[in-house]
């Protein structure tokens, strides 16, 4: 509540408390904290996302060794074919062998006495083929616990985007109640009451920085869009991730792990192009433009644009 009424200029006294009937300042700071809210689950959404598509490259890449790997066990257990029909030719298959090339590969690799009783050569195939199936029933065993998890992540994404539809449903209903004199207060208040300065004013940004800061100018206008990162429309994070992959930088997807993404850094020594996080969680980020503003996606509704710097509770200043 308190930071509600900050960000509306007035005292946290002057806010209604729950159960009190509805008024404006009622409705401005429901607006404020469902938007919040809404962000939150939108990260929330953006980390299960980013997850789920990282599972599915990984199940990827264990099919493909799974398959290599099945095919080494097939080539080993021909090779142990052939040595069996050499032996059979010169003279009979030793029993212990049979066995150990029977259908069933727990049932000839558990009998690892009969090992004793065949050549060193054989020996050595056999050997070679227990790793071999082993290392194939690891791969199936991570590869179906990455499948379940991909299917509990997926059930997280699905679960995080109805949060967000909801409150945004509720934020927008919320919105139009709104007289059109009020809404315009709440997105001055939403802002900051002060005017803001023209950019520059701080040492300019070098390098791939000013690459970043630059592709963040050129989306200015842009509209915000939960869960976008590019190039029409974007999410807060998804601002900072497209603007520094402009830039030749790889940065995670959601603002609480652009936060650690790189050298921490005091407020009075931020530069243009250093990410600003917001709120204890991390949970709103922005990419510093220099003279005390910044460049961000602030909410549904609202275009990319400059904001203050402290126009919400400041949680780091992250140089990638």
């Amino acid at each position: 509540m308190s930071v509600a009424a900050a960000a509306l200029g007035v005292s946290p006294g002057a806010v209604a408390a729950p159960g009190e009937p509805d008024g404006p300042r009622d409705a401005r700071s429901e607006l404020d904290r469902l938007y919040t809210e809404a962000e939150r689950a939108t990260e929330a959404y953006n980390r299960a996302d980013e997850r789920a598509e990282e599972l599915r490259e990984e199940i990827g890449a264990a099919q493909d060794r799974i398959a290599r790997q099945q095919e080494r066990v097939n080539t080993l257990r021909e090779e142990l074919g052939s040595l069996a029909g050499a032996e059979y030719r010169s003279g009979g298959l030793d029993p212990s062998l049979a066995l150990l090339l029977s259908a069933d590969p727990d049932e000839y690799l558990d009998k690892a006495s009969a090992l004793d009783r065949i050549g060193s050569r054989q020996a050595g195939e056999l050997s070679r083929l227990r790793g071999a199936l082993r290392e194939l029933g690891q791969e199936r065993q991570e590869a179906t616990a990455d499948l379940a998890e991909l299917r509990r992540t997926r059930e997280d994404v699905a679960d995080h985007k109805r949060t967000v539809e909801r409150k945004l449903t509720e934020a927008r209903r919320l919105l139009n109640a709104l007289p059109e004199g009020e809404r315009a207060a709440w997105d001055r208040a939403a802002r900051s009451a002060r005017d803001l300065p023209p950019p520059g004013g701080t040492a300019a940004a070098s390098g791939r920085a000013a690459a970043a800061l630059a592709a963040a100018r050129s989306a200015l206008g842009r509209p915000y869009i939960w869960g976008a990162n590019g190039p029409h429309a974007f999410d807060c994070s998804g601002l900072t991730q497209w603007s520094y992959a402009q830039a030749g930088l790889s940065l995670p997807r959601t603002s609480q792990a652009q936060r650690t993404a790189g050298r921490q850094v005091p407020l009075s020594q931020a530069r243009p192009g250093d990410l600003v996080t917001y709120r204890a969680d991390a949970s709103h980020v922005a990419i510093y433009a220099g003279n005390g503003q910044v460049i961000h996606a602030p909410r549904p509704g609202a275009a990319v644009r400059y904001d203050p710097v402290d126009m919400l509770p400041i949680a780091s200043v992250t140089r990638p």
